[in-house]
């Protein structure tokens, strides 16, 4: 079977050596590729609009705009990316207020790396549908 080109992926965490392990994580699976990253809201919202990657793994708490605002200015884009929240906040309302602001998954830093591939590939299923 010849593998379609892969998802692009945009991955944004204030902390260097988290996005460092995502993308080493997410360059693992043949079907996504890491086109860029960025540290800070700001950042994110400006690289992503300039990038146009199909998937944004993004964290909560960022510098300049926090990731739930990143979230609902992303989903203007058209196409809007799909977006995957990863962050330490796993309480009903961070996970309320990450889907209101346009989330497509959800995943906790801390509870193995393999649910946030499995949130990504869910969320590509389901837009495919």
């Amino acid at each position: 079977m010849v593998l379609e080109k892969p998802y692009t992926v945009f991955l944004v965490d204030d902390v260097p050596v988290v996005r460092e392990a995502l993308r080493w994580l997410i360059e693992d699976e043949a079907d996504l590729r890491v086109i860029g990253e960025a540290g800070d809201g700001l950042e994110a919202v400006h690289r992503a609009a300039e990038l146009r990657p199909e998937v944004v793994i993004l964290d909560v708490e960022l510098p300049g705009l926090d990731g739930y605002e990143v979230a609902r200015r992303l989903k203007g884009l058209l196409p809007p990316p799909i977006i995957v929240f990863l962050t330490v906040h796993s309480d009903a309302p961070a996970r309320q207020r990450a889907f209101e602001a346009g989330a497509d998954g959800f995943a906790e830093k801390g509870r193995g790396w393999l649910t946030l591939i499995d949130q990504i590939h869910l969320a590509l299923t389901s837009r495919a549908e």
